[in-house]
């Protein structure tokens, strides 16, 4: 088969590798119709994550078809249509019992694209195959569906969820990415007052209102009427970028929270002497994806949009180019890159 691999820092190709086997009786094997590249994969790409180690394929969303199946495997059968989780949850510890997969403690955990081979390939062994895919509704495009293997459950979960949106309130989302814009959208579902995103990139604000924001600019007027007012009720940070943090510190007001939704690669101040006696919350988390069946419904009944965050479709064997793509989003306005089996 042919898949993305990784030689090492900045070194990925397209190459022609063994097909996956079963390993453990709890895999499957799919074959990957759709797939898409995320914030994650490009810090891989540059060797922010030393786990990842030369030769793993990359990628840890995509949808597709199960062609074979382990023994111990109940739930799926040959033909059958899936999301693919990019978490893998073994379904039987504490946390999993807990819908805290992405904990897992019993094997599983970010293991897609990470520390097993992942989905940008023709095909995927995927473990713990009945705990960690979900079935894929016939009226749901493969396109949207790639979107909520991951993307749209960090949204909810560890953006609107974490931060605790609730009606009337006046939210600020810093960055205007994929998961900016995807937490923007799901946090319209909880009727806040207003909805602030704020980026750098003139081309990915172009996109904001699109997904039910108030207002989109680069630091600004905006952000300083919250600032100087009472606050926001909520600031969800999703640049990953120190500056973005503190500018989310100075943002919120007492009493209020701070979600972090970005990948931080580089440390970032807490300013304590500020913060000590505004008596907020500040929460992190790694993505779950036990949202997945909420989002899904809401997604197949029209309630939440996720196409408008699909800027770009490729052919599978164009992983390369959807790369650059991606990588240049904040001048192109590239969001997410889907990539279909042809």
């Amino acid at each position: 088969m042919r898949a993305l691999v990784y030689h090492g820092p900045a070194q990925t190709s397209w190459d022609t590798v063994p097909d996956p086997v079963i390993e453990e009786p709890t895999d499957a094997i799919v074959r990957v119709d759709a797939t898409t590249v995320c914030g994650s994969d490009l810090h891989i790409r540059q060797g922010e994550f030393p786990e990842v180690k030369p030769g793993t394929i990359l990628g840890h969303e995509a949808v597709g078809e199960v062609v074979e199946t382990g023994e111990r495997v109940h739930q799926l059968r040959s033909g059958d249509q899936v999301i693919v989780s990019s978490v893998s949850s073994c379904g039987h510890c504490g946390p999993c019992r807990e819908a805290r997969y992405g904990q897992c403690r019993g094997g599983g955990g970010w293991l897609l694209g990470n520390l097993v081979d992942g989905v940008q390939a023709e095909l995927v062994r995927v473990p713990f195959a009945d705990h960690s895919t979900s079935r894929l509704p016939s009226d749901l495009r493969l396109d949207d569906a790639v979107l909520l293997t991951e993307l749209f459950p960090v949204a909810y979960e560890i953006g609107v969820r974490n931060g605790q949106v609730g009606p009337g309130d006046t939210v600020v989302v810093m960055g205007a990415g994929p998961v900016g814009l995807a937490t923007a959208s799901v946090a319209r579902l909880y009727s806040p007052r207003r909805i602030i995103v704020v980026d750098r990139s003139a081309a990915r604000l172009e996109n904001a209102a699109r997904v039910g924001a108030d207002a989109a600019e680069m630091p600004g007027q905006a952000v300083a009427e919250v600032s100087e007012g009472p606050g926001a009720d909520v600031v969800i940070e999703a640049t990953g970028d120190p500056d973005g943090f503190e500018l989310a510190t100075r943002v919120v007001r007492t009493g209020g929270h701070i979600a972090s939704v970005g990948t931080h690669g580089r440390p970032v101040t807490l300013h304590m002497e500020a913060l000590w006696r505004k008596n907020i919350v500040i929460s992190t988390g790694q993505v779950d994806t036990s949202s997945r069946p909420r989002l899904l419904e809401l997604t197949r009944s029209g309630h939440l949009q996720v196409s408008p965050l699909i800027t770009h479709t490729l052919p599978l064997d164009r992983m390369d180019d959807a790369y650059e793509t991606f990588a240049h989003g904040t001048v192109n306005g590239a969001l997410k890159v889907v990539l279909r089996r042809e």
